[in-house]
């Protein structure tokens, strides 16, 4: 006798858990998500979730990559689209500051140093995080912005901008606008 609930049988447990968790993690912090919860999300035995994550932390692991993931994807799309140089920096920075707003909780399982350990990213995150980087110094660097120290400052800048606009201390479009105005001013000539 299967210990599977009658909502599991489409074969994909990995994904059917993960996109469970992601659901969930729309509505609330990681920090609040268990691994029974994400079974009942996916209609699976209370079990199940101990065949894709070997532990709690390891369920916080996948949030932050899934949700790595999809600000990188936000980034390189704002990027991509941008009709010059100046506007993919600003582009790029502003899909930042938008997905931590749009996605908080994502965003904070993403930075959070107990999941994500500076300096030891997993095997998953470590080429999310290059791209990420990659894709804002790139952006800075064609728009005058090329050294290590003005890319530092960028991913402060919408970081800190993101962050603090997700908390409530000010709306998205001041966000937005400060950053604009404070890159614009940080451009050469």
């Amino acid at each position: 006798m299967s210990s599977s609930r009658s909502g599991y049988h489409h074969g994909d447990l990995a994904h059917a858990l993960e996109a469970a968790a992601m659901q969930l993690l729309a509505d609330r912090p990681a920090q609040e998500i268990s691994l029974r919860e994400v079974a009942r999300a996916a209609d699976v035995s209370h079990n199940a979730p101990y065949h894709h994550f070997s532990d709690r932390r390891g369920l916080l692991k996948v949030l932050a990559e899934r949700s790595m993931a999809d600000l990188v994807d936000a980034v390189r799309l704002a990027i991509g689209r941008a009709p010059d140089a100046t506007a993919a920096a600003i582009d790029g920075g502003a899909a930042y500051i938008r997905y931590a707003v749009e996605n908080p909780h994502g965003f904070d399982v993403i930075y959070d140093p107990t999941v994500c350990i500076p300096g030891e990213p997993s095997d998953t995150m470590a080429p999310l995080i290059a791209e990420l980087e990659g894709q804002l110094s790139r952006a800075a660097a064609s728009a005058g912005l090329g050294t290590a120290d003005d890319v530092t400052g960028i991913w402060g800048l919408v970081h800190g901008l993101g962050t603090l606009c997700a908390a409530g201390h000010f709306p998205l479009d001041a966000a937005l606008a400060g950053y604009e105005h404070t890159l614009r001013r940080m451009l050469p000539g």
